[in-house]
């Protein structure tokens, strides 16, 4: 069993070091995948000569096409690719996110690798980054990296949410765990499940003085720990390597995760849009910000990309 097979690695245009492809000739080298490195660009120079020939503003994309194409290639001498299957893409697209995702579906790669930054200030709320629309919209596996090392004998931490009610997340707590089994696999790194729960409602407790808050906060831990052994015992992941926290699932797993030193966070994500994405985010989108190691998201059963091919 691999953990993946066909790899989009997405290139930092302005950058040297490539955190994204470094990962995913780790990645390659121990799953025997292929990979394809995918380079989006636009010059949006190109929109103020409307006044040339056809022919020449063919020309002139052309020739940046290319000449970002010997730059990939030059960046590739770097590193040692020996015995991996790579080809190499620079398409021309002004909303990098479609390129990457109309790749990653007309290729059928299994998973995007990409590096994440940090993004700050009110441009995250209006502006939403290019990692942000690939973890509501790929319809494959999605992996940020960040600066974190991939070391043997490491950890994995799969966050599951236990006691929801309908089918479709206890299918995507089974497919989150299943990935970072075979990641972990891979990485020979143990495979670590966390499970947020909600804290004791206070303001029930002002108005009514015979609720009990510590018996409630009791009565929900076991529930949740009952629920993550059972889950954890379908997929023979031990006690020890179970953790039921009270709090938010964006303090929780961040926290964990950092405790643990794990290399990555296996986590579901919904490919939420609109104005409720735009003002909200989604879980995945609140954890990577404050994560200090990768983040692989997994979509839903059954998700289809809102971008068409």
């Amino acid at each position: 069993m691999t953990c993946v097979n066909n790899i989009l690695v997405v290139l930092d245009a302005d950058k040297q070091q490539q955190k994204a492809l470094n990962r995913a000739l780790h990645l390659a080298r121990i799953a025997s995948a292929k990979l394809t490195l995918l380079l989006s660009i636009y010059d949006f120079s190109y929109e103020m000569t409307t006044m040339l020939a056809a022919d020449e503003r063919n020309s002139m994309r052309d020739n940046l096409i290319n000449d970002r194409k010997v730059w990939v290639h030059d960046l590739l001498d770097a590193y040692n690719t020996r015995g991996l299957e790579i080809e190499v893409k620079v398409v021309w697209h002004n909303r990098p996110f479609e390129a990457i995702i109309e790749t990653a579906i007309a290729g059928k790669h299994d998973i995007i690798v990409k590096a994440t930054h940090h993004h700050e200030g009110l441009s995250t709320l209006l502006f939403t980054p290019t990692d942000w629309h690939l973890l509501r919209k790929a319809p494959c596996l999605v992996l940020l990296v960040k600066e974190h090392d991939w070391p043997e004998h490491g950890k994995v931490l799969a966050a599951i949410h236990t006691t929801a009610e309908h089918e479709h997340h206890h299918d995507l707590n089974t497919r989150i765990t299943e990935q970072a089994l075979r990641f972990a696999q891979c990485l020979h790194s143990d495979v670590h499940l966390v499970n947020a729960y909600p804290g004791a409602p206070v303001a029930i407790a002002a108005e009514i003085p015979e609720f009990d808050i510590g018996d409630y906060r009791d009565t929900i831990a076991e529930n949740h720990r009952q629920a993550l052994a059972e889950h954890g015992a379908k997929h023979q992941i031990d006690a020890a390597q179970q953790h039921v926290r009270e709090g938010l699932p964006e303090q929780v797993i961040p926290e964990l995760a950092e405790e643990l030193d794990a290399e990555l966070v296996v986590l579901g994500t919904i490919g939420r849009t609109g104005l409720s994405a735009a003002l909200l985010g989604n879980t995945a989108e609140h954890v990577i910000e404050r994560l200090n190691c990768d983040l692989l998201a997994v979509k839903p059963v059954g998700f289809k990309s809102p971008v068409k091919v």
